[in-house]
């Protein structure tokens, strides 16, 4: 099973937020969105959307909203 991982982290490593789901197309649009969410100025100071796959919901980070 591929569980789809987005995360916004901060310049120090911080997870503000944390969507994970099994579905690629849903995890697409939503790494899109957090992207799009991100202002210039957070990417100027290091601010990242991240999109990653992880095997296990044992992975996925303990405040993450789980979609299935």
């Amino acid at each position: 099973m591929t569980i789809w991982v987005n995360e916004q982290i901060d310049p120090s490593g911080m997870i503000h937020a944390c969507i994970a789901c099994c579905n690629e197309s849903q995890a697409q649009d939503c790494h899109e969105s957090f992207e799009d969410n991100l202002s210039d100025k957070q990417k100027a100071a290091g601010w990242i959307a991240q999109l990653r796959m992880v095997d296990s919901w044992d992975d996925v980070p303990v405040n993450a909203l789980k979609l299935d």
